[in-house]
């Protein structure tokens, strides 16, 4: 079942945008805010009126209506507009900086498998090293045993 519609506004103080959604979230992503509108007090539920009915016609659409500009008109707002891209130097640099962190990772995986490698070979030095020594423990033990007879 789908989510009951809400219809929320807020104001620029030249025109009030009302969009109908499902959540106060889904509002603010409509209106392109990364501004809690409704924390500031900017934004509010609305229950009815002319922006309420065109908002609820054109669900997840914004809606604008003029207060100081083109005053009374209702319209569909033209939406968030989108951030530019990086631009060719910054995205020139984001490259050069991902190859060298490719290259850090790399290096790194690289010095670890060395470090195991190394760390194998201590390890089996030692076994053989504790296999010397309880060998040669041995046969000295039981020769100082029988020069104690």
């Amino acid at each position: 079942m789908a989510k009951r519609l809400k219809v929320f506004t807020w104001s620029d103080g030249f025109h009030a945008f009302t969009v109908a959604v499902s959540s106060r979230p889904k509002a603010l992503e409509a209106w392109g805010s990364k501004q809690d509108l409704f924390a500031t007090g900017l934004a509010s539920e609305l229950s009815g009126g002319p922006d309420y009915e065109a908002a609820l016609a054109a669900p997840g659409e914004v809606i604008e209506r003029g207060l100081a500009i083109d005053v009374g008109k209702i319209k569909k707002a033209a939406g968030p507009k989108k951030a530019a891209g990086p631009s060719k130097a910054r995205r020139a640099k984001i490259q050069r900086l991902e190859a060298e962190l490719e290259t850090l990772d790399a290096e790194h995986q690289q010095a670890m498998a060395d470090l195991a490698d190394r760390l194998k070979a201590l390890e089996d030095e030692q076994a053989e090293r504790e296999r010397t020594h309880a060998k040669r423990r041995k046969a000295l033990t039981a020769a100082l045993k029988a020069a104690r007879r």
